[in-house]
């Protein structure tokens, strides 16, 4: 059987369990199939939606990724590495490799701001062939247009130095396993102009264009920070970005990606109207992130830590079944949050039968 197949039918096969743990917290926690790495905090851009630039911490070394890799085995199917500027990390492509030989996960995904042209094209091609029977896909965050994106970036020459980085990405998109996309982050920077932003990055032609509403997250430093848009404004630039992807045809993976999506964006619209979880939270179960320094989170929203590698002997098991893990998963049980949170959702939408209606139905 191909390895990919394989994985997706071992993922689907884990589904039942997560339901059985999120209704009767009994017994050893399912490890998560979504964790999200943030290998620094360290970025060089200054954008208007974040402030994790301003943090400072010891981050993990590679010896370090490779004992937690090595706990977590073939339990992760989606990997997301992200900062700061992730490939502002030397060892990034190392650290990628080693997620790969301990994990083979189906999905290897890096955000950028594409400014480091001269080292980021060759550093994917080298996680493109390493890791052949892993799907990479790298985003390049792009909010505006020229100047204007720039200005929103915090960042003068942004704009030219993320088209140069394009430009060679682009040159790789005949490998099989990898996927070129474009994510803009909404705000209440550019969400009046949205549609004339949408317009002029989906010439670019990418595999995949996604968009992710600014949010205010412990993590980012931008809690009560003026940065998320109006439901009104969001349900006009997330109903044109609809109508737009309804016009589409595509196929294959692509295809079951777009229904995901749709399905997403009408999640957030009504979490905007009504302020609270719209399908269970799996984050903390099917889900979690890992700060630079170690720290096991759910998400990146609560950023409320489960324990530390370092002071569990890089122990995952334990830091997964300890009762700070059980007493953080109560309360997300409890509804005592609620956010938009794309990373996570996507994992929500895949175990929630409610939703999964609802997306094989946008395939039919």
């Amino acid at each position: 059987m191909n390895p990919k197949t394989s994985k997706k039918i071992q993922l689907l096969s884990r589904i039942p369990n997560f339901h059985r743990y999120y209704h009767v917290d009994m017994g050893a926690a399912p490890y998560p199939v979504n964790v999200t790495i943030s290998l620094l905090y360290s970025c060089n851009s200054r954008c208007n939606t974040c402030n994790v630039y301003e943090k400072r911490v010891e981050n993990f070394t590679l010896d370090e990724y490779n004992k937690v890799f090595e706990k977590l085995g073939r339990a992760p199917y989606w990997f997301t590495f992200s900062g700061g500027e992730p490939f502002l990390r030397r060892d990034i492509v190392d650290v990628v490799k080693a997620a790969y030989d301990h994990c083979r996960p189906g999905i290897i995904n890096i955000p950028t701001n594409g400014s480091l042209y001269k080292v980021i094209p060759g550093r994917v091609q080298e996680m493109i062939e390493y890791c052949s029977d892993s799907d990479i896909i790298i985003n390049l965050s792009l909010d505006e247009i020229g100047e204007r994106h720039d200005e929103i970036r915090g960042f003068p020459g942004n704009w030219e130095r993320a088209m140069e980085t394009y430009k060679a990405l682009y040159e790789l998109r005949s490998a099989p396993n990898f996927t070129l996309g474009i994510h803009t982050v909404i705000s209440n920077f550019n969400v009046d102009r949205f549609q004339d932003i949408y317009r002029e990055l989906i010439r670019f032609e990418p595999d995949s264009y996604i968009t992710e509403i600014a949010e205010e997250r412990v993590e980012l430093g931008t809690m009560e920070e003026p940065i998320t848009p109006s439901l009104e404004k969001y349900r006009r630039a997330i109903d044109f970005l609809i109508t737009e992807m309804k016009k589409s045809k595509p196929g294959g993976v692509a295809r079951i990606a777009r229904a995901f999506r749709l399905e997403y964006y009408a999640l957030v619209k009504k979490y905007l109207s009504r302020g609270e979880q719209i399908i269970p939270c799996f984050a903390g179960i099917t889900s979690c992130q890992i700060s630079p320094d170690g720290d096991v989170w759910p998400c990146c929203i609560r950023a409320d830590s489960m324990g530390n590698l370092r002071e569990y002997d890089y122990d995952f098991k334990a830091i997964w079944n300890s009762r700070s893990a059980a007493k953080i998963r109560k309360s997300i049980r409890k509804r005592e949050c609620a956010c938009p949170l794309a990373n996570a959702s996507y994992t929500n939408l895949l175990v929630s039968p409610k939703s999964m209606t609802k997306v094989i139905g946008r395939l039919l």
